[in-house]
């Protein structure tokens, strides 16, 4: 609210008694419509250098503290003239024997006629707002006739005193006491009282003492001290006069502000003012009283107070907070904060009100006055927040801190009263790949039609809940295993139906854990636990699944915790080697590269599968590290072997989707001095499945660097030959479920040929894993396969004997094939054969 200027609200008051300055109307009352007087002074109270309002506020306060000094000298105007009237005519009849009538006449006329103009005076005065001229003007008038009445009264002691007798003496006395007691009625006019009582003053004691007498001068010296002691505190009563006068300025001054200060809270706040009478009808409405209660300000007016909540015009519904607020109104009962929730317009509002009964000196009640405030935000962001704190904004499902309350109950209901609770914990398959490849704004979307299709799904007393994720769960009393069993794979065939978001279609699928309670767990933690256990089975048993928590779960993962510790302790001991299984090309029988496999022997437990514990490291995110040692250990050991001879390394792809990868792989290569052209990174398929931003970059820098790069398990995923498209690679190894079963199923020798042709229009050298017959070497030679990997030439092998292998397997390949039988020739391979003779190949 901006700040206004002192000068700007003192306003000029209305006389309406002896020094009374007419006070602005009530704050409570005060409307935007009401003006307020204003008009700067720059005149200062004279006489006043040390009074508190001196200096910078003096011309402040000037101009209305001589509007009230001036107004209450003229109050009692009139009463002073009739005084003074009846006093000269009283001079005129006692001393008609003592001086002569011209005299009288004169006395009498110079008191009545100043005493008449000011009465004349006072009563224009009363009825008109004077501004500076009209009160500087009304000051010299009253000095004017002051003086003028002083004087009058003056010329009576020297004319009557000396040649009257004893008692008109004595009046004559009695008359000048009473004369300069009138000083009073000057009120916080100093100088008006100097001008009255100084020239009676003068006179009185000068007649005194001319006339002689000891007693004339006794009386003279008395009326002296007399007149001090009146003209003393005569100005001390003015001085307090004046700082009445100035107080009721600062305090009119200070309720203006006030009043200001309320309208302007009042236009610019929530809150608003009320007040009623002893009736209890509503007084002083503001604007914003009738905008709050929608109803025109005319008609609340006067209004009963029920009236803000009930309405004037269409009556609305009493509820038990209203009722309790004017229960307590009508026994006059002091109230704070009470809430009640009323409809306005067809909206529900909601306000906070205070209230208070006033009364007056005497302790009769006059009403009550309290304070309002619409609190429908706070309330509205209050009911926000309370949904917050147990939804999930995008999904409108209860979240976590809701579900785990739901589930205590259920858990403490199934403990007591043995009814079983089942938790389906529900995770998405394939929802990352569509975040990553369709952004998170689409996978937003997709998490919402998930969350429309659970809940359409499951029983109507069941709660669904997203956790985290793509991760949900759902609670709901389980009467017959099978039939939660059912639920959850019709579940999982509701959310693998198709999706249609934003013109692009995307599947998904999704895995589920069950557990019950009290079989399983008798808490949230525990029951989570548990279904989290079986959905781990799930995802791991080819997902798309519905596993149900058994206890050998638990034993499962115990064993695979002992793993994971142990496959710490082996990154910081260095317990790893790596083994090097050699790739043979079917032209002539060289080793063309060599696989790096890793291999680690446990301690305590000997040798450990890379089945068992690759997945381990991964699920740890140790294969980051384990990843990088390998590579440096490969390039090392590859550095030493001709230079004709590539090394392949398999990298994870956690790895590949790490920012970090081409930093390691740089720095293995520059460790070890190997050419970028002679390392060969074997990647599967699922990098391409969830391919993103890092990952494509990660591609482009290896193939920038000149490193190959392998797909690896070729043939298990559905879509491998569009990765071939997209995402151009050097060499496909042909998975080895192809080769196992190339002798016995002719389709398997169908796909394996159809792969080697598609790899030989795009220029892709190709190599087929798990050779372990003759017989597979033979076909896949006759097919044209450029490498074979397998354990028919040699399983793989530690560093050391490269060289041996390198020297040995050539001999190895002329025993496998001394002569290509003619069964298996291949019109197809691209070049006539010579009966019973080789491959030119």
């Amino acid at each position: 609210m901006p700040s206004l200027p002192p000068s700007s609200i003192v306003s000029v008051p209305n006389v309406v008694g002896p020094g009374r300055v007419r006070s602005p109307e009530p704050a409570w009352g005060r409307r935007a419509t009401d003006r307020v007087s204003s008009q700067t002074a720059v005149m200062h109270i004279p006489g006043r250098e040390g009074d508190p309002v001196a200096g910078t506020t003096r011309g402040r306060y000037d101009l209305e503290a001589r509007a009230g000094h001036l107004a209450e000298a003229l109050y009692l105007a009139p009463y002073l003239a009739l005084t003074h009237a009846v006093a000269a005519a009283t001079v005129f009849f006692l001393f008609q024997d003592q001086v002569s009538p011209l005299y009288r006449l004169a006395l009498f006329f110079s008191v009545v006629v100043p005493a008449t103009i000011a009465t004349i005076g006072a009563r224009r005065y009363r009825s008109r707002r004077p501004g500076e001229a009209e009160i500087a003007a009304g000051q010299r008038i009253a000095a004017i006739v002051v003086l003028a009445l002083g004087l009058a009264w003056s010329s009576m002691p020297l004319a009557l005193f000396p040649g009257s007798d004893a008692d008109h003496r004595m009046y004559v006395v009695a008359l000048c006491a009473s004369l300069l007691a009138t000083t009073y009625t000057f009120g916080s006019s100093r100088s008006l009282g100097l001008l009255f009582a100084g020239p009676i003053t003068v006179a009185s004691v000068l007649a005194f003492f001319t006339e002689g007498g000891a007693v004339a001068r006794a009386l003279a010296v008395l009326l002296l001290i007399y007149a001090l002691f009146v003209m003393f505190t005569a100005g001390r009563m003015s001085r307090l006069s004046g700082e009445r006068i100035l107080d009721r300025i600062r305090v009119s001054e200070q309720n203006e502000t006030i009043s200001l200060l309320l309208h302007d809270f009042e236009e610019n706040t929530s809150d608003w003012l009320w007040e009623t009478d002893a009736e209890g009808r509503l007084q002083h409405v503001s604007e914003r009283i009738a905008q709050v209660a929608g109803e025109p300000l005319s008609t609340l007016q006067g209004a009963a107070f029920a009236a803000l909540f009930l309405g004037t015009r269409k009556r609305r519904a009493m509820s038990d907070e209203i009722a309790e607020i004017l229960a307590l109104i009508a026994e006059r009962k002091a109230f704070r904060e009470r809430v009640v929730e009323v409809t306005i317009g067809g909206v529900t509002r909601w306000w906070r009100l205070s209230g208070k009964p006033i009364t007056d000196r005497e302790g009769a009640f006059l009403g009550f006055r309290g304070v309002g405030s619409d609190i429908s935000e706070t309330r509205q962001s209050e009911a926000r927040i309370a949904y917050l704190a147990s939804y999930d904004s995008l999904t409108g499902l209860a979240n976590r801190a809701r579900f785990h309350d739901a589930a205590s109950q259920a858990c403490a209901r199934a403990v007591l009263s043995g009814r079983s609770y089942a938790l389906l914990y529900l995770d998405l398959d394939g929802f990352k790949f569509v975040n990553d490849t369709f952004g998170h704004a689409l996978g937003d979307v997709l998490l919402t039609r998930v969350a429309q299709r659970l809940t359409g799904a499951v029983p109507p007393d069941a709660l669904v809940s997203r956790l985290g994720g793509d991760e949900f769960a759902i609670l709901l009393a389980c009467e017959d295993v099978d039939d939660t069993v059912s639920l959850g794979e019709r579940l999982i065939e509701t959310l693998s139906a198709p999706y249609t978001l934003d013109g692009v279609q995307v599947e998904i699928g999704a895995s589920v854990g069950f557990a019950r309670a009290p079989s399983d767990a008798q808490t949230p933690q525990g029951l989570l636990g548990k279904a989290d256990l079986a959905l781990y089975r799930a995802k791991a048993t080819g997902r798309g699944k519905v596993s149900v928590f058994a206890p050998e779960l638990e034993a499962s993962v115990r064993l695979r915790r002992d793993l994971e510790a142990d496959l710490k302790r082996a990154v910081a001991q260095g317990e790893f080697t790596l083994h090097y299984q050699p790739l043979i090309g079917l032209v002539d029988g060289r080793v063309r590269s060599f696989e790096a496999l890793l291999r680690w022997t446990r301690h305590p437990g000997g040798p450990v599968s890379p089945a068992e514990f690759v997945p381990v490291a991964e699920a740890s995110g140790l294969i980051t590290e384990i990843g990088r040692w390998v590579l440096r250990q490969a390039c090392q050991e590859a550095a030493r072997w001709p230079d004709d001879i590539r090394l392949a390394v398999n990298i994870s792809p956690i790895q590949f989707r790490s920012t970090d990868l081409l930093a390691d792989v740089t720095d293995a290569l520059d460790a070890s001095g190997l050419a970028p052209h002679r390392l060969e990174i074997e990647v599967t398929e699922s990098v391409f499945f969830e391919m993103n931003a890092t990952t494509i970059a990660n591609l482009n820098g290896l193939r920038a660097l000149g490193i190959r790069v392998a797909l690896d398990d070729f043939g298990t995923g559905y879509s491998s030959l569009s990765y071939l498209i997209r995402f151009p690679v050097d060499k496909i190894k042909i998975d080895r479920s192809f080769i196992k079963e190339m002798g016995s199923r002719p389709e398997c020798l169908a796909i394996i040929e159809a792969i080697l042709t598609l790899a030989r229009k795009l220029s892709i050298t190709v190599t087929a894993e798990g050779v372990e017959t003759a017989e597979q070497a033979m076909m896949l030679k006759a097919s044209r396969c450029d490498d074979i990997q397998g354990f028919l030439f040699s399983p793989a092998r530690p560093a050391d004997e490269i060289s041996r292998l390198i020297a040995d397997l050539p001999a190895r390949f002329g025993e496998v094939f001394p002569i290509l039988p003619v069964t298996f020739r291949r019109a197809n391979a691209g070049a006539p054969l010579v009966e019973g003779g080789a491959s030119p190949a």
